[in-house]
Order: C-alpha cells, then sequence, then structure tokens
C-alpha cells in the first residue's frame, strides 16, 4: 500500500475555548487546511478509573507529510498529560478539495 498523500489527524480538549484556538493555530501556521471543532462524550480508562467526560474534537484536515509537525504542534499546545494524537488516511476525495488543501497547507 502506498502512502496517502492526504489525512485526517484527530485530537480532543477538555473544553470548546482550548480546541478552538488549538485549531485555529494549527490553521494559521498551515499545519492544517482546515479544523473541525465538535462536542463529543469520551467514555476512558485513566489512571485505573472508567471515565466519562465532555469533550471537543478537532479533525485536523493536511497532508501526510505535515503529521510529525502537526503532531509536535499539537503536543506541545495541548494541556492533556497524553494528548489524542491520532491520523486516519484520506483515501480519495473530490479533486477541487484536495487541490484547496494542498494549496492551504503549502511551505
Amino acid at each position: 500500500m502506498t502512502t496517502p498523500e492526504f489525512i485526517v489527524v484527530t485530537t480532543t480538549h477538555d473544553t470548546e475555548e482550548k480546541a478552538r484556538t488549538l485549531a485555529a493555530a494549527a490553521v494559521g501556521e498551515r499545519l492544517a487546511a482546515c479544523a473541525q471543532v465538535c462536542a463529543v462524550d469520551s467514555v476512558y480508562r485513566w489512571e485505573g478509573r472508567l471515565r466519562t467526560d465532555p469533550e471537543w474534537r478537532i479533525d485536523f484536515k493536511t497532508r501526510a507529510a505535515l503529521y510529525d509537525r502537526l503532531a509536535a504542534f499539537v503536543t506541545a499546545h495541548h494541556t492533556y498529560d497524553t494528548p489524542e494524537v491520532v491520523a486516519v488516511p484520506v483515501l480519495t476525495g473530490s479533486p477541487a478539495y484536495l487541490d484547496w488543501l494542498r494549496t492551504e497547507t503549502a511551505d
């Protein structure tokens, strides 16, 4: 399998304000073409306890070549001890959208 050109990188934050600030900062640095912030309910185990908390998920649309820089940026600007930073490949998309994504994340 070949490496995809584009990915969606996801993280979460504990407040909407922090999520929107992080999203805007990453897009402002051109590490992502756009970022979507959505309210979610997370169920997870942390420090031996089952937890359920509201969070705000950020989905960053970017080029795979920028993953390391975006992941480092998210980690450096995050308040969680262990922030989620995962990427999934974009296998296909509308040519016009992918061209826009490529242009907005140009070096």
